[in-house]
């Protein structure tokens, strides 16, 4: 006579255990899967990617904005608007090749773009050419404006936004 070991070893086990085995092992893979999934150019907010640099909400971006010594970089190409009080606008993948229009490399730089995606991929460049005090806004301009927060038009100044205020204390100097 022939048995089935494999069929006896699960037959003698009882069901709930079963159960509980398959129901882990389903959210065992099901962790996998996801973790496998997603689209980082659709990620912008700092929980969904790792980042070793510092991403801030719109409200903590408001106030290194409005820091004297913060060098504000819309890195968004093409040109979509500005959050008000930006120094510079330099597409990400021109930043090596315009490094002359960066300030001093120990300025704290507080980048930025559209949805978080090109302002992701300017850091390393940063990096390369020595900033080491970067903030990222986290969901970029279109969670600016999410927040309530206005950008400037095209062409306009945004230096004339009046947000840029030397004397006030700089509350996340340690950006």
């Amino acid at each position: 006579m022939i048995h089935d070991v494999g069929f006896k070893r699960q037959a003698s086990k009882r069901p709930s255990e079963m159960v509980t085995r398959r129901a882990a092992l389903g959210g065992v893979l099901m962790a996998m899967m996801l973790a496998g999934c997603g689209d980082p150019d659709t990620s912008t907010s700092s929980a969904a990617r790792k980042v070793d640099y510092p991403s801030v909400e719109p409200a903590d971006f408001a106030l290194l904005v409005k820091g004297a010594s913060t060098f504000v970089l819309n890195v968004h190409t093409p040109d979509e608007g500005s959050i008000p009080g930006t120094d510079a606008a330099i597409p990400y993948d021109q930043l090596l090749r315009r490094a002359g229009e960066l300030p001093d490399r120990s300025t704290a730089v507080a980048v930025y773009c559209r949805t978080g995606r090109m302002s992701a991929e300017a850091v390393p460049r940063l990096r390369e050419l020595g900033f080491t005090r970067i903030t990222e806004l986290s969901g970029g301009m279109e969670a600016w404006q999410a927040d309530g927060r206005r950008l400037t038009s095209v062409g306009e100044d945004s230096s004339s936004a009046g947000l840029r205020r030397p004397d006030e204390t700089e509350a996340l100097a340690s950006f």
